[in-house]
């Protein structure tokens, strides 16, 4: 990843903080980088080593940062652990066990776990840590890469609040907004519900642009007008014209996508929501995967009119 994967930006004057930062991906990459412009010594655990390595030879400028080989290795000494992995199984692997974090971690410490992942294991690693003397607080994110790159994530937390006290002035080094939504588990339910309202508005998008482009109406010109009026969103400022060219490889991915929907109706399974609209966009989405768009954007839901 290039240097300018980072934008430039003020930080909080924050005390100095031993800081572990588990998961390399395009998210976790560049919110572990702030971390370290922000003056932290961050000692950073990848899967694969070699995106560790290559994150320590960017951040050279920056003392402190260094790589470690496992989970607990990075974890020693930190005075908060941060993590951004795939999902559950991925977030017990690097918390849980001999290996893991917690073995790592010193009592008082903080887990601020930004995977999203079930509201479930959410509650199962809360009541883990609690045992050991650990605090661990459920962090979704919304924003995507480009918000992780320009530091302005909005960060969705569940978790005991002083522990969220602790962690928000280092967070915000990568956050426009940190938030406390409730006890454990509210931060994961509230990024399921932020991914409901996303599903049916890339998929009315879809259909809007699809509409216009058969009526014949010149795309650019009516996303545009329709901007600057009730229709807007962020989906439409941001996607509406690369919808329209069929342009899809950057944004957050059909796989993600679809895992994210997977535990908004797990959870809907569970509590007895309804969710019709949310269920179509998911197979809708199957659609796409099965046209070879697992990696594009979720704006894709248009290739399905063509």
């Amino acid at each position: 990843m290039p240097m300018s994967s980072i934008i430039a930006r003020t930080y909080e004057a924050t005390p100095a903080k031993n800081v572990a930062f588990l998961g390399l991906g395009v998210m976790g990459y560049p919110m572990a980088g702030h971390l370290a412009r922000a003056g932290h010594s961050v000692t950073v655990y990848n899967r694969t080593a070699s995106k560790a390595i290559a994150w320590c030879a960017e951040y050279t400028s920056a003392s402190g940062q260094k790589h470690a080989n496992s989970p607990r290795e990075a974890a020693q000494g930190a005075d908060f652990v941060f993590c951004c992995v795939g999902n559950d199984d991925d977030l017990r692997a690097v918390t849980l066990g001999a290996d893991g974090a917690f073995a790592g971690m010193a009592p008082g410490a903080i887990f601020v776990d930004h995977t999203t992942a079930s509201a479930e294991v959410a509650r199962e690693l809360h009541g883990a840590a609690r045992t050991l003397g650990l605090a661990f607080i459920d962090a979704p994110v919304s924003g995507g890469e480009a918000g992780a790159r320009n530091g302005q994530l909005t960060v969705m937390c569940g978790g005991d609040q002083a522990a969220f006290d602790a962690a928000r002035p280092l967070a915000m080094a990568f956050a426009r907004a940190f938030t406390r939504l409730g006890e454990s588990g509210a931060g994961q339910l509230t990024k399921m519900v932020n991914q409901i309202c996303i599903a049916g508005l890339v998929q009315a998008l879809a259909e809007a642009i699809a509409f216009g482009q058969r009526a014949g109406l010149d795309l650019p010109q009516v996303l545009d007008v329709i901007g600057k009026g009730a229709a807007q969103s962020w989906q439409l400022d941001n996607r509406g014209k690369t919808m329209a060219a069929r342009e899809f490889d950057f944004g957050f991915a059909v796989d993600w996508m679809r895992k994210d929907l997977g535990l908004v109706l797990a959870e809907a399974r569970r509590n007895g929501s309804q969710l019709p609209v949310t269920a179509l966009v998911d197979q809708f989405y199957a659609d796409v995967q099965r046209m070879g768009g697992q990696r594009w954007d979720t704006s894709s839901l248009i290739k399905r009119f063509d």
